[in-house]
């Protein structure tokens, strides 16, 4: 059966020539021609038809200002529309392979993978009790596309759907396609680029977007899906939670002074708003179904209790039920749910407490359906619904805060030096030891309602926990229960926020503690000093006490874009992955059960990939079962937009945890061979060291301005957030993102490969084997994914490009850095080849082939854009040419930072 009635070839060639009669109709011949000839030019260059790009340029050169901005919008709408083409492609495999029973990483597999190993109903059982996938939104600005045109994306998405999918008459199709050529006029007349930087709360919303509209209606489909696969073989296991969905946006403060207590407040009743408008929904549709006549059925004991728990809770409403619905309980007892709903946040009584009770009526009512043999319509309509519930709660997603550590250690050195405590004067010990006794004391140190005249850091730290517990009272505690601390380098950096919470009364030792402390470790000396930060917490009186109220579960975040940004890509994921090891040895001495929380950013060069892979490529003794990442911009847009691809992601992660929870209970767990670790104990060093001594070099800082559009990006309105901590350029000083970010524009993404050629050198000469790392890629999963990360972002540099931004830097700038770096880039393009025994950089085809689709277009603008950043006295109206380069070239990249 053919499932579809387009490719993606036809789609690509049909929205490119529609946006070119779009151009042509807005703007003007004149400009149709000139985009038409830089097209031209790339593609004959990108295909060997000709021999050097001195035609685009000179095409270039020939534009004036407003032709200029023509070309920068029209290869940018183009990026836009082509990236709905191959999302359309990427559905269309999923529906092939479901169609032929032979998708992969499915639950199907997943289930006979533990057929395979011989795992009976109680191991499977404990494997999946174990198992919970926290995908973890964050407001990182990284998502280059205003709010505006993702809405107009969406909708010519959906025109697309119909045009593949639906069999239509003639005139349906030309109606279809008339409504996509008029969005797509629309998107051409719609600024690309923001006025205005968006606020918190626009991050929000953002994230809030696919939350509500996305994934709160696939969740379900993945339960159902790996219940129905379960029956065949495990009738007997019970699916439990296994996703919990997360949010930094509106609540991460570190470096966003703008996130303010009322940002978070706003946050908060927002989302509940919003879940809570999803369950009335959902149980007004629900009321269209369960229509059955009472005369017929058998309620049951369940039900009849909870229906008449309500008619005397709500005397009135169930009069009116009763006589609206005279003989269909379950339509009464749906009505009365929908006025708990509504008085959750209402003054009047009767509302639920929290999501729990609505979960038990979903259970009566999916009790008393089963009792009277509706188990299809249970299981199509009220399971589902309970498993939203159970994911989403009243919350829609919990909170997490964070702050920099430096503000907490400066909020308590303050406080307790209002008392009387030289805190501030005391080495690390006396720190330890002051905190634990306040703790530990019944009695308030400080006042954080009143904390008397203190700096505004100190005045924001002490509101923001004691807007906590207000939130955990009015929210629940589930809604916002974890704090995490950026740059944690001391134990006495993570007693210090849980000392803060005990004094806004959220932990009450040892009876209670309604916060999980998360250390971030980030930096070098955070992850070398583990042992020492960890092994003191859970050694301390204060923190093992805490940690029993929290089931005795330690979340550990690990940093990988400021680690990479600090190391070097190779040297930072070994890093990573030695430490992830070395905290799970820690963990278990302790008896901890360890949660890791991974600070993966959405490129390769923060930690990104895919994450079916990097899951499976964890050190198996870091499997615990409870795993939680950070989704970040474009990567959230790009996994959870649509609706099919956001179901296949999560059925995805949850194949990998599986199997892995399965392989880290079972075994066998292979011990890594010492020739593999000792050649990444080789290539780590030498790697870092080929990296930092690149940065520390006199003038790479004036390079790095000259020849990347750093200094364009800084000034984006991408995000609420700034650029850089102190406003200072140093490389320490700037975030990770617009770092990776500006080297991603100008083609030369070194943060994704510096050192890897040097490291694997230094390894080799040396006296390593070549085919020793050909084995370690093969059977080694850790390395093959590093490996296969280093080779997409090499295939993504372009050295002729990057040559050209080069040459925007001074000549004795340009000659100490560029031969380095490209020199770098070619060895390792030779080594990665030779150990992955491919011709292609690219693993995958199909990458591969989209790399190719878009390169020709990508060039036009990164020559334009050096073009106007060569230009020292911009135009208003070329400032605003260069500002959409920017946002072209990371739409095809499909990367910003």
């Amino acid at each position: 059966m053919d499932l579809h009635h387009r490719t993606v070839r036809q789609d690509v060639r049909e929205l490119g020539a529609l946006l070119g009669d779009v151009l042509e109709e807005q703007s003007s011949t004149e400009a149709f021609e000139a985009v038409e000839d830089l097209r031209t030019a790339a593609i004959d260059y990108r295909d060997g038809t000709l021999p050097t790009r001195e035609p685009l340029r000179t095409a270039l050169a020939s534009l004036d200002a407003d032709l200029e901005g023509a070309a920068a919008r029209a290869f940018t709408a183009y990026f836009e529309l082509i990236n709905l083409a191959e999302e359309r492609e990427r559905v269309r495999a999923i529906r092939r392979d479901e169609q032929g029973g032979r998708i992969e990483d499915s639950q199907t597999e997943t289930v006979a993978s533990l057929i395979e190993r011989g795992a009976d109903a109680e191991t499977v059982q404990r494997v999946l009790d174990d198992v919970l996938i926290q995908p973890t939104f964050t407001a990182h600005p990284t998502e280059a596309h205003r709010k505006t045109i993702k809405a107009k994306l969406r909708t010519i998405t959906t025109h697309l759907e119909a045009l593949d999918e639906r069999r239509l008459t003639d005139a349906e199709r030309r109606t279809a396609w008339n409504h996509l050529e008029a969005e797509v006029t629309s998107l051409w007349q719609t600024p690309q680029v923001r006025d205005r930087a968006p606020e918190p709360e626009d991050e929000a919303r953002n994230v809030q977007w696919y939350l509500e509209n996305t994934l709160f209606d696939v969740v379900g489909d993945v339960y159902a899906d790996l219940e129905g696969t379960l029956a065949e073989s495990y009738p007997d296991v019970d699916v439990p939670k296994l996703f919990e969905f997360r949010s930094w946006a509106g609540s991460d403060r570190d470096g966003n002074p703008a996130v303010t207590v009322d940002v978070t407040s706003e946050t908060l009743d927002r989302q509940r708003s919003v879940v809570l408008s999803k369950y009335r929904d959902e149980l007004k549709r629900l009321s269209g179904i369960l229509s059955q006549d009472a005369a017929w059925l058998t309620p049951g004991d369940r039900f009849e209790a909870s229906l008449l728990a309500d008619r005397e809770r709500f005397p009135e409403v169930a009069s009116e039920a009763e006589e609206r619905y005279p003989h269909e309980f379950y339509r009464q007892k749906l009505k009365l749910m929908r006025e708990r709903l509504e008085r959750v946040d209402d003054v009047r009584p009767g509302g639920y407490d929290d999501a729990g009770e609505l979960v038990d009526d979903l259970e009566a009512i999916d009790e008393s359906l089963r009792l009277n043999n509706a188990e299809s319509i249970a299981d199509a309509h009220v399971e589902p619904l309970i498993r939203k519930v159970e994911t989403f709660g009243f919350a829609l997603a919990s909170l997490d805060l964070r702050d920099h550590q430096k503000n907490h250690t400066e909020a308590v050195g303050e406080l307790l030096a209002a008392q009387g405590v030289a805190y501030r004067d005391r080495d690390e010990a006396g720190r330890i030891e002051v905190l634990t006794e306040a703790i530990m004391q019944d009695a308030d140190v400080v006042d954080l309602d009143d904390p008397g005249d203190v700096s505004d850091t100190t005045a924001r730290v002490c509101e923001r926990f004691e807007a906590l517990r207000r939130w955990q009272r009015e929210y629940g505690a589930d809604a916002v229960d974890t704090y995490c601390i950026s740059m944690t380098e001391e134990p006495s950096h993570v007693l210090e926020v849980l000392f803060l919470a005990d004094q806004a009364g959220i932990v009450s030792l040892p009876e209670y503690s309604g916060l999980d402390v998360v250390p971030l470790l980030e930096t070098e000396r955070a992850l070398d000093g583990a042992r020492r930060i960890m092994g003191t917490l859970f050694e301390n009186e204060a923190y093992a006490a805490a940690l029993a109220c929290r089931d005795d579960t330690q979340e550990i975040m690990l940093g990988y874009s400021d680690s990479n940004k600090e190391n070097g890509f190779l040297a930072a994921n070994w890093s990573l992955y030695r430490n992830q090891r070395r905290l799970a040895t820690i963990t278990d001495e302790f008896d901890v059960t360890m949660r890791l929380f991974h600070g993966r950013g959405g490129s390769i060069s923060r930690g990104g990939g895919p994450m079916h892979e990097a899951m499976l490529a964890l050190p198996i003794e870091t499997v615990s079962g409870e795993i939680k990442f950070t989704e970040q911009g474009e990567a959230i847009a790009e996994k959870y937009g649509n609706p099919r691809i956001a179901e296949r992601n999560l059925e995805r992660m949850l194949d990998a945890q599986t199997r892995a929870r399965h392989q880290s209970l079972e075994g066998p767990i292979k011990e890594t061979p010492d020739a593999w670790t000792d050649a990444m104990e080789a290539m780590a060093p030498a790697a870092r060291t080929a990296y930092t001594d690149l940065l520390e070099t006199e003038g790479f800082i004036p390079y790095f301005e000259t020849a990347t559009p750093i200094t364009v990006i800084e000034d984006l309105n991408l995000g609420s957030r700034p650029a850089s901590r102190s406003g200072e350029r140093t490389v320490e000083d700037l975030r990770a993102i617009p770092w990776v970010f500006s080297w991603t524009q100008s083609r030369c993404i070194i943060p994704g490969w510096y050192g890897v050629a040097t490291g694997i050198d230094a390894y080799l000469d040396d006296g390593g084997s070549m085919q020793t790392l050909r084995t370690m890629y093969e059977r080694w999963p850790f390395f093959r994914t590093t490996l296969d990360n280093a080779a997409q972002a090499m295939a993504k540099t372009d050295m002729e490009i990057a040559a050209a931004y080069a040459n925007l830097a001074p000549d004795d700038l340009r000659e100490r850095f560029f031969p380095r770096i490209r020199a770098e880039h070619e060895r390792a393009v030779e080594l990665v080849l030779q150990i992955t025994e491919r011709d292609d950089l690219l693993r995958r085809p199909w990458f591969r082939e989209s790399l190719d689709r878009r390169n020709p277009y990508v060039d036009p603008l990164n020559y334009l854009q050096i073009r106007l950043l060569a230009h020292d006295d911009r135009a208003p109206s070329e400032e605003r040419t260069l500002r959409l380069t920017v946002k072209g070239i990371a739409a095809g990249m499909k990367s910003t930072g």
